[in-house]
Protein backbone atom coordinates (compact mmCIF):
# COMPACT_ATOMS: atom_id res chain seq x y z
CA UNK A 1 0.00 0.00 0.00
CA UNK A 2 1.21 3.48 -0.89
CA UNK A 3 0.39 6.56 1.12
CA UNK A 4 -2.47 8.80 -0.01
CA UNK A 5 -1.01 12.14 1.11
CA UNK A 6 -4.29 14.04 0.78
CA UNK A 7 -6.08 11.53 3.02
CA UNK A 8 -3.14 11.44 5.44
CA UNK A 9 -3.12 15.23 5.77
CA UNK A 10 -6.88 15.27 6.34
CA UNK A 11 -6.64 12.58 9.05
CA UNK A 12 -3.68 14.16 10.85
CA UNK A 13 -5.29 17.61 10.72
CA UNK A 14 -8.49 16.25 12.27
CA UNK A 15 -6.62 14.33 14.99
CA UNK A 16 -4.31 17.19 15.96
CA UNK A 17 -6.77 20.10 15.79
CA UNK A 18 -6.37 22.27 18.88
CA UNK A 19 -3.41 20.28 20.25
CA UNK A 20 -0.23 22.21 21.04
CA UNK A 21 1.85 19.71 23.05
CA UNK A 22 4.80 18.73 20.82
CA UNK A 23 5.07 15.16 22.18
CA UNK A 24 1.36 14.50 21.65
CA UNK A 25 1.66 15.86 18.12
CA UNK A 26 4.75 13.73 17.45
CA UNK A 27 3.03 10.57 18.72
CA UNK A 28 0.01 11.13 16.49
CA UNK A 29 2.06 11.95 13.38
CA UNK A 30 4.40 8.97 13.89
CA UNK A 31 1.47 6.57 14.23
CA UNK A 32 -0.53 7.86 11.27
CA UNK A 33 2.44 8.12 8.90
CA UNK A 34 3.83 4.72 9.89
CA UNK A 35 0.58 2.92 9.11
CA UNK A 36 -0.01 4.80 5.85
CA UNK A 37 2.59 3.04 3.67
CA UNK A 38 4.18 -0.41 3.49
CA UNK A 39 7.59 1.13 2.76
CA UNK A 40 7.76 2.69 6.22
CA UNK A 41 9.45 0.23 8.64
CA UNK A 42 10.46 2.68 11.37
CA UNK A 43 8.78 6.05 11.72
CA UNK A 44 9.49 8.50 14.49
CA UNK A 45 11.04 11.58 15.98
CA UNK A 46 14.33 12.47 17.56
CA UNK A 47 13.86 15.48 19.86
CA UNK A 48 16.42 18.20 20.55
CA UNK A 49 17.13 17.92 24.29
CA UNK A 50 20.44 19.76 24.66
CA UNK A 51 22.82 21.71 22.43
CA UNK A 52 23.78 19.46 19.50
CA UNK A 53 22.01 16.41 21.02
CA UNK A 54 18.77 14.57 20.27
CA UNK A 55 16.96 11.78 22.11
CA UNK A 56 14.38 9.39 20.80
CA UNK A 57 10.82 10.61 20.84
CA UNK A 58 7.53 8.99 19.88
CA UNK A 59 7.94 6.31 17.21
CA UNK A 60 6.47 3.22 15.60
CA UNK A 61 8.50 0.12 14.70
CA UNK A 62 11.39 -1.71 16.33
CA UNK A 63 13.80 -0.10 18.78
CA UNK A 64 15.69 3.02 17.75
CA UNK A 65 18.89 4.65 18.90
CA UNK A 66 18.34 6.40 22.23
CA UNK A 67 20.56 9.40 21.51
CA UNK A 68 21.92 10.93 18.33
CA UNK A 69 24.37 13.83 18.30
CA UNK A 70 24.03 16.45 15.56
CA UNK A 71 27.55 15.46 14.43
CA UNK A 72 26.61 11.88 13.43
CA UNK A 73 24.40 10.03 11.01
CA UNK A 74 21.55 10.96 8.71
CA UNK A 75 19.43 12.38 11.55
CA UNK A 76 22.36 14.42 12.79
CA UNK A 77 22.95 15.79 9.28
CA UNK A 78 19.30 16.90 9.02
CA UNK A 79 19.48 18.63 12.42
CA UNK A 80 22.90 20.17 11.74
CA UNK A 81 22.13 21.51 8.24
CA UNK A 82 18.41 22.12 8.58
CA UNK A 83 17.94 20.30 5.27
CA UNK A 84 15.93 17.22 4.32
CA UNK A 85 18.10 14.11 3.99
CA UNK A 86 16.88 11.71 1.28
CA UNK A 87 19.22 8.71 1.34
CA UNK A 88 18.68 5.92 -1.22
CA UNK A 89 21.33 3.63 0.30
CA UNK A 90 22.34 4.13 3.93
CA UNK A 91 25.46 1.99 3.43
CA UNK A 92 26.75 4.68 1.06
CA UNK A 93 26.13 7.49 3.57
CA UNK A 94 29.33 8.43 5.38
CA UNK A 95 28.88 8.13 9.14
CA UNK A 96 25.49 6.37 8.98
CA UNK A 97 24.37 5.15 12.41
CA UNK A 98 22.94 1.64 12.14
CA UNK A 99 20.15 1.64 14.71
CA UNK A 100 18.64 -1.31 12.83
CA UNK A 101 20.51 -3.75 10.61
CA UNK A 102 17.52 -3.98 8.24
CA UNK A 103 17.44 -0.30 7.27
CA UNK A 104 18.39 0.22 3.60
CA UNK A 105 17.13 3.76 2.89
CA UNK A 106 16.10 6.73 4.98
CA UNK A 107 14.22 10.02 4.83
CA UNK A 108 14.84 12.59 7.58
CA UNK A 109 13.07 15.94 7.79
CA UNK A 110 13.93 18.76 10.24
CA UNK A 111 10.93 19.80 12.39
CA UNK A 112 10.53 23.42 13.48
CA UNK A 113 7.89 25.21 15.52
CA UNK A 114 6.13 28.43 14.53
CA UNK A 115 9.06 30.57 15.71
CA UNK A 116 11.56 28.55 13.68
CA UNK A 117 13.12 26.73 16.64
CA UNK A 118 14.34 23.25 15.77
CA UNK A 119 12.27 20.75 17.76
CA UNK A 120 13.99 17.71 16.28
CA UNK A 121 13.81 15.54 13.18
CA UNK A 122 11.23 13.19 11.70
CA UNK A 123 12.92 9.97 10.60
CA UNK A 124 11.49 7.27 8.33
CA UNK A 125 13.47 4.09 7.60
CA UNK A 126 12.76 1.45 4.98
CA UNK A 127 14.12 -2.04 4.38
CA UNK A 128 14.06 -1.26 0.62
CA UNK A 129 16.79 0.54 -1.31
CA UNK A 130 15.65 3.85 -2.81
CA UNK A 131 12.28 3.65 -1.07
CA UNK A 132 11.66 7.39 -0.82
CA UNK A 133 10.98 10.04 -3.45
CA UNK A 134 11.24 13.81 -3.56
CA UNK A 135 7.41 13.82 -3.45
CA UNK A 136 7.53 11.92 -0.14
CA UNK A 137 9.94 14.50 1.25
CA UNK A 138 7.94 17.49 0.01
CA UNK A 139 4.52 16.20 1.10
CA UNK A 140 5.75 15.12 4.54
CA UNK A 141 7.60 18.43 5.03
CA UNK A 142 4.36 20.25 4.24
CA UNK A 143 2.44 18.09 6.71
CA UNK A 144 5.00 18.66 9.46
CA UNK A 145 5.02 22.41 8.82
CA UNK A 146 1.24 22.46 9.17
CA UNK A 147 1.16 20.38 12.37
CA UNK A 148 4.02 22.06 14.26
CA UNK A 149 3.63 25.69 13.09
Amino acid sequence: MRVDYDQLAQTVTALTAGESDPVALMATVACEVHHSDDRFDWTGFYRVVAPEMMKIGPYQGGHGCLTIPFARGVCGAAARTGEVQLVDDVDAFVDHIACSSTTRSELVIPVRNATGTLLGVFDIDSDQLGAFTREDADRLQSLLDQVFA
